[in-house]
Parts: structure tokens; C-alpha cells; sequence
């Protein structure tokens, strides 16, 4: 008799790596005769019950295994094995498996022993072990569910013995909470194999590791199975008595999805999208990181009239009337859009706006004309007239500083951006940790030509929706790297 200790699922390789740790006890006894002294020797018992023992293990059982034994040695297997159970507590599962030869006297099931030596059918019970030994067990622990699997229908090794000429083994009533398996129907007899396991048992050792199935279900496979290899030779039966559900293997959980990677990638911010790249560019979702980068990518740089949404310093431009959806501009409407876009002066935007308070380009106007408000001199209180001046063009260098939006942006300039800290969370949802107080040089290699090409995106007549998204500095550097590309980079 050998004790082999329960194997936690970490340590299973191949398909048992993601297997769970089972919250109730398994208990399991194996036994498997086949070097029999005075009947037909059996060639594959020993190895079937190898075979299960080590699935056992596999899906959590403590496992006992007993092989080619005599009467005495399995009596006491069983009764340790009942104490095993009663020990377990009500919540564990006892599950018991023999492979050997097994007979039927009188309707009552025995299990034979290597060591057996029957000449008159009476004696029986006294060189054998009766099946019902191992049920009387199970019911005195007081457990919930149990499993009974009996593979020992093999041809009767006592024919010569009077009054011992039935086949197979009975079947058996199965106690409250207790799971039946025979290798073969009652009365039939189950072969052994010819390729080192019984049909039976290679079925169910084929299936017990599939995840998720109740057992019920397994047992339907395993059947199926052996009725096509033995060409409907051979059908497994089960009786059933269980209250609860009981798989050998569970399902394996839903994955659970990374909530920085779906707050990413629902975010449809090209940005978000970069950063996440960056921070884990190896990652498990970095290819489809990058397959949602070129898309949005190609939608940035694809012309797209849709009005941003206007700062504070545009919205107080704006007339103030419930909003409405975005117009369709006709030509007069972007004919004159045009000529104020050409003109970049005040002027020009505000008649814009007063022609079309609701239009298509309402709220770039707007945007170009609260630019163009910032960086216009404030005017004298005693100055006399001045003439005409030329149009003002806001001229933006890549020192200067930003002198719009919060202080602490105001002060910075282009060149020093990246030496500061985000107003806003990189990707929603992003930790403070990872960003509050940290230089946008964490995660940004900012040189000045990448910033310069960053910035011909927002000076393109197809920037409106980039222009549109939140910046972690806010609209405000995104208004002053425009300005700073329709200067040059300068």
C-alpha cells in the first residue's frame, strides 16, 4: 500500500495548469487486483487502477492505492478508508475504485481478492470482500456525496464452482448522496483490454480531466465511448442517488478583462492609446493596442467638420442658447468661414459668429477668436485713435511662454511642457500614483521634431476632432502647439 499526496493545481503542467484548489476534501481508495494465485490472473487491473489513481490526484483527491492485495489487507484499506472520511468532515467527497475480479452470490456483490480460495459457493463471504462493506463505510462518515466505481465485471473466475455460474455483478441500491459506476450493464460481463487499460477505464481516465462536467454528463460520454470500441459489446451503468452537483474538474472562471486596457480602448483617444503602448508595449493587449492605434489614427487625420467642444473662454463668446445638433454649413456659410479663416483677424470671426451664431464652424471661430483675444495687447486708456492696424496673427515659438489656461500651465512654454505635470489623467482611471505629480518625460520622449509633427496635426484644415480631445494639459497647449506649427517650429 503506497499513500500518494494530493498535487495542487499550480503545480499540474500542460492542461491541468489552470486547475482550482478544491474547497471541500477528496478521499479517495484505489484498489486493483490482477495477480490472482488460484483464478485467471488479470493482465490490465493493476495498471487500470494506476491509471485512475493518478487522475485522482490530478483533480485534488488524497488518494490511497492498494494493488494486488489479499482479504485481510483490503478489509482494513476500507475500513481506513471510512475512518478517512468520517475525519474529512460532512463537506468531503469519498470516492472508491476497484479494478479486479468482482462476482455476484445471491444478489450480493463481492470484490475477490489475490489471495482468494473458494470451493464451496457458501464461503464466499468469507474469503471475499463484500461491496457492500465499502457503502456501509461511505453512510457512516456522513458525508454529502460519494462515488462508487466498480470495474470488476470480468468473466466469472468460479464457474467451476457449484452454484457460482452468474455472471457480472449485480446492481447495487445506491445510498442518499451516492454516485454508482459499472464498467458494464448488471449481469454482463466487461472485458479487460489489450492495450494495458480495460475500455472502461481508458474512457473515463480520457475524460475525467475535461473541465466543467458534471458528472452525470461524463459518465453519458464515457459510456458512448465505450460502446463504439467495443462494437456495443459493453455498456458502462451508472445508478444515482447524488443531491449535489459534483465535477471533477470545474469550469475554468471568465476571464476577467484589464480595466486600464478597456478603459483604453473605449476611450477612442489616440493619446490613451500611446501611453498604454508605451507602459506595456509587450503586453497581452499590445497588438490589439496597435490595431486600434491605426485606426484612430486614420480617423484623426480624416476630414471631419464636427465642432470641439469650446473652453471657458470660448463658451463665453458663444451665444448662450441650448445647444442644438451640428448644421450642415451651406456654401455662403463656408464661403465665409473661409474668408475668416484666410483673414485670421477678429473681425472676421466675430462676423462669422454674428451671421451664423449655430453654424458648422461656430465653435472654431469662437476658439480662434478667444486666441486671438489672449495674445492681442491690452489697449491704452488714454491712447488717441491708432490707425487701421494690420491683422493680427498670434506668433507662438517654441520658448515663449504659453501665457493661457492654469498657472501652472500659463508659465511653461513648449519646450519645458515636458518637465511638467498632467492637469488630467493620461487614460481614465489611470492610478494618481502613476501620474499625479509626475513629469509628462515618464512616459513621453518628447524631442522637439516629434512635437513639431504632433503640432501640424492641429494646424491641418482635418484637426477639429484632435483638436477636440482632452489634453492632459488641457485645449490650451493644444491651441499653442498649432500657433507654434503655423510659425514653423520656430
Amino acid at each position: 500500500m503506497r499513500r500518494l499526496a494530493r498535487t495542487l493545481a499550480a503545480a499540474c503542467s500542460g492542461a491541468l495548469a489552470a486547475l482550482p484548489l478544491w474547497a471541500e476534501e477528496r478521499i479517495a481508495l484505489v484498489i486493483g487486483n490482477g495477480a490472482y494465485a488460484s483464478v485467471a490472473p488479470l493482465d490490465n487491473a493493476v495498471t487500470d487502477a494506476e491509471l485512475i489513481a493518478g487522475r485522482l490526484e490530478e483533480t485534488g483527491f488524497d488518494v490511497t492505492l492498494v494493488t494486488d492485495t489479499g482479504q485481510i489487507a483490503m478489509a482494513r484499506a476500507v475500513a481506513q478508508f471510512g475512518r478517512d472520511l468520517r475525519a474529512a468532515g460532512s463537506d468531503a467527497t469519498g470516492l472508491f475504485y476497484y479494478a479486479g475480479h468482482g462476482v455476484q452470490s445471491f444478489g450480493t456483490n463481492y470484490l475477490v481478492p489475490t489471495d482468494v480460495a473458494l470451493v464451496d459457493a457458501a464461503d464466499l463471504p468469507l474469503v471475499a470482500l463484500e461491496a457492500n462493506a465499502v457503502l456501509r463505510q461511505m453512510r457512516s462518515a456522513g458525508n454529502r456525496t460519494n462515488i462508487v466505481i466498480l470495474d470488476a465485471c470480468r468473466d466469472n473466475p468460479f464457474e467451476a464452482v457449484p452454484a457460482m455460474d452468474d455472471n457480472g455483478l449485480a446492481e447495487m441500491k445506491a445510498p442518499t448522496g451516492t454516485f454508482l459506476a459499472y464498467a458494464t450493464a448488471p449481469g454482463a460481463v466487461a472485458l479487460d483490454g489489450l492495450d494495458g487499460a480495460s475500455p472502461f477505464t481508458r474512457a473515463l481516465a480520457d475524460r475525467i480531466l475535461d473541465p466543467g462536467q458534471q458528472i452525470e454528463t461524463l459518465f453519458k460520454a464515457v459510456r458512448q465511448e465505450v460502446v463504439a470500441a467495443t462494437a456495443g459489446l459493453q455498456t458502462p451503468w451508472v445508478t444515482t442517488s447524488l443531491l449535489n452537483d459534483f465535477a471533477f474538474v470545474d469550469a475554468a472562471p471568465e476571464p476577467v478583462e484589464d480595466p486600464v486596457w478597456v478603459a483604453v480602448r473605449d476611450s477612442d483617444d489616440p493619446l490613451k492609446v500611446l501611453l498604454f503602448l508605451r507602459a506595456d508595449p509587450d503586453g497581452p493587449h499590445a497588438q490589439d493596442a496597435r490595431l486600434l492605434l491605426d485606426r484612430l489614427v486614420a480617423a484623426e487625420t480624416a476630414p471631419d467638420t464636427s465642432p470641439p467642444a469650446p473652453s471657458a473662454d470660448v463658451a463665453a463668446i458663444l451665444p448662450q442658447t441650448p445647444p442644438t445638433a451640428p448644421a450642415v454649413p451651406d456654401d455662403d456659410e463656408r464661403a465665409l468661414f473661409d474668408a475668416a479663416v484666410s483673414a485670421t483677424t477678429a473681425e472676421a470671426y466675430r462676423a462669422y459668429l454674428d451671421a451664423y451664431p449655430q453654424g458648422a464652424f461656430a465653435e472654431i471661430a469662437a476658439t480662434e477668436l478667444a486666441a486671438l483675444a489672449t495674445a492681442a495687447p491690452a489697449p491704452s486708456q488714454t491712447a488717441e485713435a491708432a490707425p487701421a492696424a494690420a491683422p493680427l496673427r498670434v506668433v507662438r515659438s517654441f520658448g515663449t511662454p504659453i501665457g493661457a489656461g492654469p498657472p501652472e500651465i500659463a508659465v511653461l512654454s513648449i519646450e519645458t511642457a515636458v518637465d511638467g505635470s498632467p492637469l488630467f489623467p493620461p487614460i481614465e482611471g489611470l492610478p494618481e500614483e502613476l501620474w499625479k505629480g509626475q513629469p509628462c518625460s515618464t512616459c513621453h520622449a518628447w524631442t522637439r521634431d516629434a512635437l513639431c509633427t504632433q503640432a501640424q496635426t492641429y494646424a491641418t484644415a482635418s484637426s477639429t476632432r484632435a483638436l477636440s480631445k482632452l489634453h492632459p494639459y488641457g485645449g490650451v497647449f493644444k491651441q499653442a502647439l498649432r500657433q507654434w506649427s503655423e510659425n514653423d517650429c520656430r
